[in-house]
């Protein structure tokens, strides 16, 4: 398979006009920029991981082999660090419509979420409450709940309907108080995909007087994304979710992050963001996360891509396009799928919301998911099983700590992946 440099060159070849606002989406295009794809295995696991295109490797190594040091705007390496820094913090807050000066970035999103759970619950005691969802997985979970206790503090959960798979603001109006100091929330279920109605659930929370802190690990990757709009006070996502590099995220109002005072070293800086931020910061993987937010602005094939002499003021117009027509791309294929299982004897499709991500959650009538997991790796389509640390939104549907077979989509699958898994199902539901 060809391995194009640089996804803006391979659209910008097949679009006619520079100027255009949008092009069809040309996923021919985009699978020559993953190397990984050349291995010829067709991957469904996009929602535990994607694959990672040449320019955002090509980012990690440049920052790996250039000259580095701490930050600082003294020395070349300081200022190489201190670039790569701020550089990331606003392709992310480009990515999220956020604040690059409330962008904190850590080892992962679990262990950020660990963390604001022990500072924002300092100030908790008994008679205070904390909501939490059954659709949510268990990072945007367990963390509340055990800082909870922690306190002597309630939790209240909120319940999805396990019919629909549909969580009603309504669900967690009815456990709200004036009492409730905080409500997680994911954007979407990184198990059956569904994306409750965020900013009505935030409306709720701020009318009681709570904060919102959005899981959105799994919604960024498939949508355009607006935490003002979300109405959401904290909002974590993973780059590696998104065709980046491993770690995590969290987007907030810098004059909330102001009012937090997490436990640091005496001497390392109380700035905003940075108090957030432990140690020395992964610099080659700011670099990563660089890219790949380049690399979604020009999914949408705009003209003038940051990199490449466009300027970074219209990312996020391109990020809008770029998401767009990724989402239409994938919501197509996320229906073949659909139509195609349904077709099949004894399959259960578990994604039900009305809006959802295109993940799939696949049961068998008699048959064990991890077996249909094996078999399909055996034939090169990658699509897992398990209950993906979602492990109450399992339970909740009746699956147990079990789960199903996980079938994710992610910007670089197309029509002939969609036809291997389809194939692939059907001889093993016929051995």
């Amino acid at each position: 398979m060809r391995n194009g440099p640089d996804l803006g060159t391979a659209l910008r070849a097949r679009t006619a006009t520079r100027h255009a606002a949008r092009v069809s989406y040309d996923v021919a295009a985009v699978r020559a920029c993953f190397p990984a794809l050349r291995a010829g295995a067709a991957h469904f696991d996009g929602p535990g991981g994607s694959q990672v295109p040449e320019s955002v490797a090509a980012a990690v190594a440049a920052t790996l082999t250039s000259p580095i040091a701490n930050r600082g705007r003294v020395t070349q390496a300081e200022r190489t660090a201190d670039d790569v820094v701020l550089a990331a913090r606003q392709a992310i807050a480009d990515l999220v419509a956020g604040d690059p000066g409330g962008v904190v970035f850590g080892r992962s999103t679990t262990q950020l979420t660990y963390d604001l759970s022990r500072t924002l619950s300092a100030g908790w005691g008994p008679g205070d409450e904390v909501v939490v969802t059954r659709l949510d997985h268990d990072a945007n979970v367990r963390p509340w709940v055990q800082a909870a206790a922690a306190r002597g503090a309630t939790v209240r959960w909120a319940e999805f309907d396990p019919a629909t798979g549909e969580l009603a603001p309504e669900a967690v109006g009815r456990v709200l108080s004036d009492r409730t100091r905080l409500v997680a929330v994911t954007g979407a279920s990184n198990l059956i995909g569904t994306r409750p109605d965020v900013a009505a659930i935030s409306a709720l929370a701020h009318d009681a007087g709570a904060l919102t802190h959005v899981d959105g690990v799994h919604l960024t990757a498939h949508a355009a994304v607006d935490v003002r709009a979300l109405g959401a006070d904290l909002y974590a996502c993973s780059p590696y979710k998104f065709l980046g590099p491993h770690l995590g995220c969290v987007v907030a109002d810098p004059a909330l992050l102001g009012r937090l005072h997490p436990d640091k070293l005496l001497p390392s800086t109380d700035a905003v963001p940075e108090r957030f931020e432990l140690g020395t910061l992964p610099y080659e993987l700011l670099a990563g996360t660089t890219a790949a937010v380049d690399f979604l602005a020009g999914l949408g094939g705009l003209a003038g891509r940051a990199g490449d002499g466009g300027p970074e003021s219209d990312r996020r117009a391109r990020l809008e396009a770029g998401m767009a027509a990724l989402e239409e791309h994938e919501d197509r294929l996320r229906e073949r799928i659909e139509d195609g299982v349904r077709a099949l004897p004894g399959v259960t499709v578990w994604s039900r919301a009305a809006r959802r991500t295109p993940t799939l959650l696949l049961t068998f009538d008699g048959r064990d998911a991890a077996d249909a997991y094996r078999f399909l790796a055996e034939r090169g389509v990658n699509a897992p099983a398990g209950s993906f640390y979602a492990i109450e939104a399992s339970r909740h549907l009746g699956l147990g700590d079990t789960g199903g077979l996980r079938v994710g989509l992610a910007p670089y699958n197309d029509d002939e992946d969609v036809d291997r898994l389809l194939a692939g199902l059907g001889e093993w539901l016929d051995g």
